[in-house]
Order: C-alpha cells, then structure tokens, then sequence
C-alpha cells in the first residue's frame, strides 16, 4: 500500500473512532486495579461500613450488572452509591441479616485477572470462584467472572461498570435451584 493509501485508511479510521488511542498503563495502575478487586472480594463479603465501603469502590455513576454472556452489559442490578450499598447487603439503615441474603455465607476468590489500557480508563475481566455456597465448605463453584470498565478518578481508580458474567447460572449450585423454582411458579392472571 502506497503512502496515499495508508494516509487514506488512517483518515477512515480516525473517522469512523476505531483508532482511538488509550493513554498506557503504569505498573501502579496495574497493582492499583488489582488491590480494586481485592478489595471488591472483602466489601462484598462482610457488608462493611453499612454496604457503603463496597459502593465506594465504583465511580458516582457506576453500576452492577448480570449478564449470562461476555460482552454483554446485561441488565443493571444497581445504580449509584445507595443502590451498590444495598446491593452489598447494606444501605442508609446498615447491614441486614446476613441469612436472609442470597449470597449468604459465600467468599468470592477473583482469578486470573486481564487488565487492558482503552481511551476511557481501563477494561478488565476475571474468574470468579464462589466458596462455602449456602455456607457449606464443601459447596464451591466457578460462577463466570466479571467484565468491567474502570475509571481513574480523584479518589483513584474505580468501577464505571461491573458486569457479572454467568453463563452457568441454569446449572449453579447458589443460583440454579432458585431459577428452576421460579420457573415453576405459575404466572398471575
């Protein structure tokens, strides 16, 4: 390809936004990004600070969402510091009864972490590995990962989304018999 053509393909792409450039990572955003998920794994196991040390974690605006497949922004569970707080067991009126939560018992493990420089921050996807399920020790299971968009903020880097990816969800131990059973339930009419 000529020196024209090559010209003319960087003015298409330029154009169309799929050359944007992304700012590099710093070894300290790295480990900045990593101690984000660590803490993530403690926040939302224990309900500290009322829920709100887990809603800390994500931007003003960020939200929490599901989705069975990657790439998918899947539908938002939790919008906002107030929603993320509660979505962590929390809230304005503190932390509820850890048994009457779904998540009751259980310890994330996030693995095998990819962190990736975009024009907008940082884009991220994991493993997680949920354990002590119904707070049995014997009950572990892979449920997806997490796919999220990070954000570098005043308060350092943070959660725009995260997307909790289970592709197995029909079949997780947590999950599956409460999905089947709500299937089962016949519809109003």
């Amino acid at each position: 390809m000529g020196g024209k053509g090559i010209l003319a393909l960087g003015l298409v792409l330029l154009a169309t936004g799929t050359a944007a450039y992304a700012d590099p990572l710093t070894p300290q955003d790295y480990i900045d990004i990593q101690q984000l998920n660590a803490r993530y794994a403690v926040a939302i196991d224990s309900c500290t600070n009322s829920g709100y040390d887990y809603a800390d974690l994500y931007a003003p605006d960020g939200t929490f969402a599901v989705s069975q497949q990657w790439g998918d922004p899947g539908k938002v569970f939790a919008r906002g510091r107030d929603e993320l707080a509660k979505a962590a067991g929390g809230g304005p009126d503190g932390c509820r009864d850890p048994k009457t939560l779904l998540g009751y018992g259980i310890h994330h493990v996030i693995v095998d972490q990819v962190v990736e420089a975009r024009p907008d921050g940082a884009w991220g996807r994991n493993k997680l590995i949920a354990m002590n399920i119904n707070n049995d020790p014997t009950k572990n299971e892979v449920q997806g990962g997490y796919e999220d968009h990070y954000v570098k903020t005043a308060k350092g880097w943070r959660f725009k989304s995260r997307v909790h990816v289970f592709p197995n969800i029909d079949n997780s131990l947590q999950f599956g018999p409460l999905r089947k059973q709500a299937a089962q339930v016949p519809a109003p009419k």
